[in-house]
This record gives structure tokens, C-alpha cells and sequence, in this order.
């Protein structure tokens, strides 16, 4: 049985206090995007895991996949499983893959076992993994609040627009980002306010030309002074007609919204863009 884990973007981004539990209060919005890895589990003679494609550093007991499998194993009696993963979505990027790898690996062996768990008990197993991985059970658009279990789903067309998600040859750690980020608004005595687009109705009531004045994202500027190269993608996607352009997450990634009908899409055929994911909405 094979699945695809899809990636996401951050439509906004706003953090918030720092939580008892050592993470920070966030708000956001998650859209899935098209881009994915690939995910096989296959009964065996024990649990193991194989990574192909993009290499991840670090133990595979620790990949967000056989955290998930342990967990389940923990609560309910299945067979042994070999689980194979192709990366193919960027890592470091801001794009959320570990957590939907992980999300999917829940939903794949509750599937594949009949284990019988609901959307909602598998989400709260998926919040032992990350924060986003909550996210990735739903998987469609919502607004994020919490440390990312609250999730609000939304409803909104983006028909007739184009998503572009370049892919800077950057490493981002999301742990470094956030101290980054704490001691900047320490030295800047930064006031943190919620985003204009808190609330469905906002968002709803906007139109996508209007998101520029709406949504940033917090960790740009920490981002940005450390790796101008990212700010650069953010620039060019912005001069080339983009009608909204965002760091993902904490980045390395940058994405972009145009119209169909954008300079973008053009130059997309001449390959100068090879760094660029494209989908059309």
C-alpha cells in the first residue's frame, strides 16, 4: 500500500508567547499544496525503516514515520512492518514534509490494519509527533492557532491563480529560527500583535489581491538578515508579478501567488526557474 504525503505552505505567520510546554502560541494559515514524498509500509519479520531519495541526517528511530509506528504499536497489536519512504519534498524548507510523512504513516497503518481510530483520536496521536502533524490529518485548508493543533478548517477558490515555491539550497532549523527570532524581539522590545487575518470571516471577506497588506511572516526578517539569497527569491517573485510572495514557515522555501496569466508563468518554460515547483490552483 503505497501514499503520498503532501507538503504545505504558511499563509501568514504570527508568533505568539512562549507556552509553559516550551512552545510558542502561533497563528497561521495551512494550504496544501500538490508537492509530496512517497510512503510504503509492507507487513515483515520486524519493524524497520528505509529512506530513499533525499537524504535525512539523524537515526531512523527518530524519523517522524517510526515515531508514529510506535506510537500505534504502543496502543494496539499489528503485524511487523517494513516502512519505506521516498523524499522528494525539501527539507529544512518550512514546508511542513517530516510532519505530513509522520501524519500519513498514522492514517496508513490505521488503514492497512483496520485499527478502527477516528480522524480525532489519530490527531491526538499526531501532536506526540509535531505540532503540524495535526494538520496533515485533515489536510485542507484551516486556519492553525495553539502551537498548531487548533485547527479552524476554511473554505476559499484560488481558480485562475498559480502557486510557484522556490527552493533555496538552505537548511532551516526551526529550533534555531525561534531563538533567532526571541532574541531579536529581546533586543528590539518587539510588541507582538495578532494578524489582521485572525478570524475566518476576515480571511473569507478578502480577496487574494488584498493579502499583501494582511499576511507576513514573523521569521522573515531573522531569516532574511542571515540568508539575503531567500529575501532575493521573495523580491524577484514580486517583480515578476506576483500579488503575494512569503517565506513557509521558518523557511528556507518561498512561495509565491500570480495569476494565471502572470510574467511568471511564461518564463517558467525557459528553465531558468529548474529550483521552482509549480501548481496551478
Amino acid at each position: 500500500m503505497v501514499v503520498f504525503p503532501n507538503c504545505k505552505i504558511n499563509l501568514g505567520l504570527r508568533i505568539l508567547n512562549r507556552r509553559e510546554d516550551g512552545y510558542h502560541n502561533l497563528q497561521s494559515i495551512f494550504i496544501p499544496i500538490q508537492l509530496c514524498d512517497a510512503l510504503e509500509i509492507i507487513e515483515a519479520d520486524a519493524d524497520e525503516m528505509f529512506i530513499h531519495g533525499k537524504k535525512i541526517e539523524g537515526e531512523s528511530k527518530n524519523n517522524s514515520c517510526f515515531k508514529a509506528l510506535q506510537i500505534l504499536r504502543s496502543v494496539r497489536i499489528f503485524p511487523y512492518v517494513q516502512i519505506h519512504l521516498l523524499k522528494h519534498i525539501p527539507i529544512g524548507a518550512g514546508l511542513g514534509g517530516g510532519s505530513s510523512d509522520g501524519a500519513f504513516t498514522l492514517k496508513l497503518l490505521n488503514d492497512k490494519f483496520n485499527l478502527g481510530f477516528s480522524d480525532a483520536e489519530l490527531a491526538e496521536f499526531a501532536i506526540k509527533i509535531g505540532s503540524d502533524c495535526v494538520f496533515f490529518i485533515h489536510n485542507q485548508p484551516a486556519f492553525i492557532e495553539g502551537k498548531g493543533e487548533i485547527i479552524s478548517p476554511i473554505r476559499f477558490s484560488l481558480k485562475g491563480y498559480l502557486i510557484a515555491i522556490a527552493f533555496p539550497e538552505i537548511h532551516i532549523d526551526t529550533t534555531i529560527a525561534y531563538n533567532l527570532l526571541s532574541k531579536s524581539r529581546i533586543n528590539n522590545t518587539t510588541i507582538v500583535n495578532d494578524f489582521k487575518g485572525d478570524n475566518k470571516e476576515n480571511f473569507q471577506s478578502s480577496k487574494p489581491e488584498d493579502w499583501k497588506h494582511i499576511y507576513t511572516n514573523d521569521f522573515e526578517n531573522v531569516i532574511f538578515s542571515l540568508y539575503p539569497e531567500i529575501r532575493e527569491w521573495k523580491e524577484n517573485f514580486l517583480n515578476q508579478g506576483a500579488i503575494l510572495s512569503l517565506m513557509s514557515g521558518s523557511g528556507s522555501s518561498v512561495f509565491a501567488i500570480m495569476k494565471n496569466d502572470s510574467d511568471l508563468t511564461k518564463l517558467k518554460k525557459t528553465g531558468k526557474y529548474s529550483r521552482v515547483f509549480f501548481q496551478d490552483m
